[in-house]
């Protein structure tokens, strides 16, 4: 007996090393992209050919097959010698038992052990060992799949690769996908888009026979997909490549959802279906879609509010009135909103150019209510979107700079550029915070500086100069030889970036004349050429201030000046002052930087976007902001305009607005000449 046993022992042992050695000579075929033209496909073929069916594997399944192939090699590489594999497509084709049952798999679904089984599994092998043990039926196949899935998405990153890998090693994995494909056309449509998911989500080629007989089989019975199972369809296609099949696939489901559109009473279903269809949706569509989803505001809950957003993001598409009711849901319940979804809300606004004021401005000060609550970098993630949304959130700029003062060291580098960049962007004064706060920045910058890049200490130089904040460490290493050698080598594409910067540098240095250790100057070699400006002459503001001036005397108008080979200014206006107040506003505007001449006045008007000020407000950006701070020094009396004040006007209300801005002072009078000239 016990000579037996040992037979049978030596007899499972050869068979087990037998397996592992198999395992390892695969070399992880299933990740191999089929390009590669090292594995030519009549070698994958021939590999994928010799294996036999492992034990595990069902004795009434053909053997093995290569589920590598593109359209163009399915019918060379799938024949082997002396066999030819059914289409899982052709039911006359499957055998018997296979068709019966799919017929009966619904009816022991809950009856049988091997579900009870499958919800213990604790990993992808747990899974593969219990299909050896027992042989799934037509939907547990796909329960297998998707119960991998749900799985592995909850592991770690690593811990996920690690069991992947074993996955992919494991024999029956090839036996699961075999079944799955056998089976395919006789799933449900809501398994066999859960299939299709779980396999793309898995990691399985999606040039793989498999998956591009799902993708197949999906297609030709589209019209049997219900609402859920579309919408399972359209989140797996979401992350599918290009390919035929997936292209065929999406114009059919565009055409099914077009057709159904009246029909669709779910929400979250509706706006799957708005993703896949995506910005190659044409307008017409769009609209419907639009049309449908206002007409289902009332079953909107606040995740579908949030969703509804990104997913308006993702196609595309800007609709106001959309866009204004998930708005109005958001900042009504703002509490507990997660950090992910407020961020992804946030980043959609900017992909779509929408600005809700009240919105913005709840969110600034719900964070800063909370910002406890919130990592570092969760709160410069928020600032940084903030500032592309050129928004100023002032409760919460106060409330971080709060943080920065009394812990600068838990900056990272990477932190501390997107800090630098936000508050010189936004130009938002803290006031008797301010010196402090840049004190504790400039702290923290002078620790990374051994780590820095030059492109970034330029960066950073650069945002600080925004801010009048002159540091002497980051300047002189900057300025060094050996730095400024780096610059030689620049992209040309960041060229005119890095040439802005330097010469921003430049004459913060030159005209604000900070108190440094040694004097400092920006080398000409890197503030390249100024070169011709590709402005015009704006008409409308021209012809207004033409009006204005044309009674005036002693008074010069010169358009497209351009100051220091760096500011250009759409009109300068030169005013003689009355020698009894000439000393004295002269003095006054210019203080003694002010020329050519005491007695005259120089008026800088320009004309500048919106996208000037931060939105909501009348507060510059940093970049005008240090413009009219360096005109001011040389002397001029920079007057602001934006385009939509000057597009919006009549000609006689535009003359009444530029001589109200322009000479504030003297508006009364100027407005009633026929009043004044009789006496004069």
């Amino acid at each position: 007996m016990s000579v037996w046993v040992t037979e049978e022992v030596i007899k499972w042992g050869l068979r087990f090393c037998s397996r592992r050695s198999l395992w390892q000579q695969r070399s992880f075929l299933e990740t191999t992209s089929v390009k590669d033209k090292s594995f030519p496909s009549q070698q994958l073929a021939h590999i994928w050919g010799k294996r036999q069916s492992q034990a595990c594997l069902d004795r009434s399944l053909v053997s093995s097959v290569r589920f590598y192939s593109q359209s163009s090699i399915h019918n060379a590489d799938v024949e082997e010698k002396g066999q030819h594999l059914p289409s899982p497509l052709a039911d006359s084709s499957l055998p018997a038992e296979i068709q019966t049952e799919a017929k009966a798999s619904r009816q022991i679904q809950r009856s049988s052990p091997f579900m009870d089984h499958l919800q213990r599994c604790g990993s992808p092998s747990d899974v593969l060992d219990l299909t050896c043990q027992y042989s799934p039926t037509v939907r547990q196949v796909s329960n297998c799949l998707s119960h991998i899935w749900s799985i592995t998405k909850k592991m770690s990153d690593e811990q996920r690769r690690y069991e992947l890998q074993l996955m992919f090693e494991h024999p029956a994995f090839d036996s699961l996908l075999q079944k799955a494909m056998k089976r395919v056309g006789h799933m449900r449509s809501d398994d066999m888009a859960y299939s299709l998911l779980s396999m793309v989500k898995l990691g399985v080629p999606q040039s793989s026979r498999v998956v591009q007989t799902f993708l197949r089989t999906c297609q030709e019975n589209l019209n049997d997909f219900d609402e859920k199972g579309l919408s399972i369809l359209a989140s797996c296609l979401e992350h599918m490549e290009g390919s035929t099949n997936v292209v065929a696939l999406k114009e059919g489901m565009r055409l099914v959802v077009e057709a159904r559109l009246p029909r669709i009473k779910n929400v979250m279903a509706l706006q799957t279906m708005m993703r896949l269809l995506g910005k190659d949706a044409p307008l017409d569509l769009k609209r419907k879609l639009e049309a449908k989803a206002l007409s289902m505001t009332d079953q909107f809950s606040l995740p579908n509010t949030q969703y509804m957003i990104s997913t308006m993001a993702t196609m595309g598409f800007y609709s106001r009135p959309l866009l204004d009711v998930c708005s109005k849901t958001i900042k009504e319940n703002l509490q507990g909103i997660p950090f992910n979804r407020l961020f992804t809300v946030l980043q959609s606004c900017w992909e779509l150019h929408y600005r809700d004021f009240e919105l913005l401005t709840g969110i600034s000060d719900y964070v800063a209510s909370t910002i406890d609550i919130w990592t570092k970098k969760q709160v410069v993630l928020f600032l940084s979107v903030f500032e592309n949304l050129a928004f100023c959130p002032a409760a919460l700029m106060e409330a971080f700079a709060d943080k920065v003062i009394a812990n600068p060291e838990s900056l990272t580098r990477k932190d501390l550029l997107c800090v630098l960049k936000v508050y010189s962007s936004l130009n938002y004064d803290l006031q008797h915070q301010r010196q402090q706060f840049l004190d504790n920045l400039s702290q923290a910058l002078d620790s990374y500086l051994p780590k820095m890049s030059g492109f970034e200490l330029l960066k950073a130089v650069y945002h600080l100069c925004l801010m009048g904040h002159f540091p002497s460490a980051p300047l002189e290493q900057l300025l060094q030889s050996n730095t400024l050698e780096k610059f030689k080598t620049t992209a040309p594409r960041f060229l005119p970036s890095q040439e802005r910067m330097f010469q921003t540098v430049n004459l913060c240095l030159r005209l604000e004349r900070p108190p440094l250790p040694q004097p400092l100057t920006v080398p000409p070699s890197v503030l390249g050429d100024p070169g011709p400006s590709s402005r015009t002459v704006n008409l409308l503001l021209s012809q207004g201030l033409q009006s204005v001036l044309g009674d005036q005397a002693d008074t010069m108008l010169q358009e497209m000046v351009v100051v220091e080979n760096f500011y250009f200014i759409d009109c300068v206006i030169t005013k003689h002052l009355p020698s009894q107040t000439s000393v004295t506003e002269a003095s006054s505007c210019a203080g003694e930087e002010c020329s050519p001449a005491e007695s005259t006045q120089r008026i800088a008007v320009i004309c500048t976007p919106h996208s000037g000020f931060c939105y909501g407000t009348s507060n510059l950006r940093g970049h005008l902001a240090v413009k009219i701070r360096h005109l001011k020094i040389l002397g001029y009396n920079p007057v602001l305009v934006t385009e939509h004040e000057l597009q919006s006007a009549s000609e006689e209300e535009r003359t009444d607005f530029l001589r109200g801005h322009v000479f504030p002072d003297h508006q009364r009078s100027d407005t009633q000449p026929k009043v004044e000239q009789p006496g004069s």
